[in-house]
């Protein structure tokens, strides 16, 4: 068993979230942009703005009558972590990301689709290097997955599920000619697109391998045009996640 260790501010709350036990709920959903919790807790019960510290912003309230919170990661894999470290040493167990992807390979590429439901993604990044080999696969919990699934199927939705490349380098996708090491990253982006991995992002990696190793649930879900649809996928896929929970 591994002894995790709590990195705490001066009035003991988690160091970059500012949060302690009881602040959270266990369901919590993940966007990268602080500003995006305020529109997303507008979709819970009783909502109240617990922190905000960084790019890491947290409101807590109610779905169905259970405690739920949102809070902002920021951008990229590192902050992601930390994000979540934090809200699990604050009792929190699981996870949806949501927010915006680009499309990646050729299927993708219809304009009738939607989003994405992430299944696994591509460790494209380095921050999960220091939590485990390459090997180690960032997939995501099947039963939220399929709770994604069923949510954007009821709204009519049309969100595929499949794999997700998760980078550090937004601009060495947008401008990879501008960058010294740009032809090897245009020959991996090439692999990507011929291995069928429908979007690119940057979080994902981080979350997955991170819930996996703590016992954790994560999902993601991520829209390729309204993040509106995102929030209402994720929302529903909690209160799905809620009741099964009650129910065993």
């Amino acid at each position: 068993m591994l002894t995790v260790k709590h990195e705490l501010n001066a009035k003991g709350q988690q160091y970059h979230i500012c949060c302690s036990e009881g602040d959270v709920g266990r369901y919590v959903l993940l966007p990268g942009d602080p500003f995006r919790t305020d529109l997303i807790a507008q979709r819970f019960d009783n909502p109240v703005l617990v922190a905000h510290n960084r790019e890491h912003k947290t409101w807590t309230g109610y779905l169905d009558g259970v405690k739920v919170s949102v809070t902002s990661t920021g951008m990229g894999c590192p902050s992601t972590a930390i994000a979540l470290e934090e809200l699990i040493h604050c009792g929190a167990d699981t996870f949806i990301r949501i927010g915006t992807a680009g499309r990646l390979c050729e299927q993708s590429q219809d304009p009738a689709i939607q989003g994405i439901i992430i299944t696994g993604s591509v460790r494209d990044e380095g921050t999960t290097r220091h939590y485990m080999p390459i090997e180690y696969p960032a997939i995501a919990n099947r039963h939220i997955v399929g709770a994604l699934a069923d949510a954007a199927e009821k709204h009519g939705f049309n969100y595929v599920e499949g794999l997700a490349q998760c980078k550090d380098a937004f601009y060495g996708q947008i401008d990879p000619d501008g960058l010294p090491n740009g032809a090897v990253l245009k020959q991996r982006w090439e692999c990507w697109k011929e291995g069928n991995v429908m979007a690119s992002e940057m979080e994902t990696a981080a979350l997955f391998v991170i819930s996996s190793i703590r016992g954790c649930r994560a999902g993601a879900v991520m829209s390729f045009q309204s993040m509106e649809q995102t929030i209402t996928i994720a929302v529903d896929a909690l209160r799905e996640m809620i009741r099964k929970d009650q129910n065993k």
